[in-house]
């Protein structure tokens, strides 16, 4: 990861779920100033607007699994836009919810192949999301995009991933709501999973660094897809699954910190944001200053914002 261009994708995708609000969350990245601040960091900033797609469906009419075909249609117009990206510069995909991410990383995941290197994956979530659409109890497929990347069974209809992600490529941070099939698949394939237990015992920048080592090593690709959900939601309450007991303020910005100091992140995901569950655009102001310290902004260099 060097300074060179990022280049933001808004994709309003709101389908994954039945909450609707996530269409709004790439202009609310913009309104917070994300290609000013980036810019600012030395990097050139290519803004190129938002992806056309179905933003949010009525409830399904049939079946458990919500939104299938729209879903589908997103998966397919975001692997072929991240393959494209990736070889033009840093691309940071602005969602929407985080059903995107079966497009984003599967594209990703083509052009790590291309290249001949393997692609890692940071999940920043409260949820592993690694249901599938047999699995799902919900019905809502934001809550399978790992399921999927990783090339699990049950996604009939879904273009398949011409590079699967190998599991042990997988680091889930923050996790602490977790299905029981999820909880059997994370077990049974060894991918590495912290909760917030965990963070509680070790720190958090213990297992993020021993992944990090992992990465390098292996001369690979990291993706890093932030959930709003992996904040605590007293800092960060515009995202529709809150769940008690997230990462501080300190400890996401260290992760971000430490992201950058290795120089081993090349794609990003930002999703769930729903500003109408926002506070005076704070949780889209503090996702912004967190991809700041992502690309480079120093502790002594955070302003300060009011929201008052």
């Amino acid at each position: 990861m060097s300074d060179g261009t990022c280049i933001l994708i808004g994709a309003g995708m709101d389908c994954g779920k039945r909450r609707r609000g996530c269409v709004m969350g790439p202009d609310a990245y913009r309104t917070a100033g994300i290609a000013g601040t980036l810019a600012d960091l030395g990097w050139r900033v290519e803004d190129r607007g938002n992806l056309d797609g179905p933003a949010w469906v009525e409830n399904a009419p049939a079946g458990k699994v919500h939104a299938r075909d729209e879903t589908i249609f997103w998966t397919r117009q975001l692997a072929d836009v991240a393959q494209i990206t990736m070889a033009e510069g840093f691309p940071v995909f602005m969602g929407g919810d985080h059903a995107l991410s079966l497009g984003t990383v599967s594209g990703v995941a083509a052009h790590a192949a291309a290249k001949g290197r393997p692609l890692f994956v940071l999940w920043l979530d409260a949820h592993p999301d690694i249901n599938t659409p047999e699995s799902t109890v919900s019905g809502n497929l934001h809550g399978t995009p790992i399921g999927y990347v990783t090339g699990q069974p049950g996604f009939d209809g879904f273009p398949t991933p011409t590079a699967p992600v190998p599991f042990e490529n997988i680091c889930f941070i923050g996790l602490r709501s977790v299905d029981l099939p999820e909880r059997e698949t994370i077990t049974r394939s060894g991918m590495t999973a912290i909760d917030m237990r965990q963070i509680d015992e070790r720190g958090i920048a213990a297992p993020l660094a021993e992944f990090l080592s992992r990465v390098e090593a292996a001369n690979g690709l990291l993706h890093v897809s932030l959930d709003v959900d992996f904040l605590d939601p007293s800092i960060a309450p515009a995202v529709g699954t809150t769940v008690p007991g997230g990462a501080t303020f300190r400890e996401a910005h260290l992760v971000m910190e430490m992201l950058h100091d290795s120089r081993l992140v090349t794609s990003l995901d930002l999703v769930e944001l729903n500003p109408y569950l926002d506070e005076r655009g704070r949780t889209a102001q503090l996702m912004v200053d967190l991809v700041a310290s992502l690309f480079g902004r120093r502790v002594f260099d955070r302003p300060t914002h009011s929201h008052s």
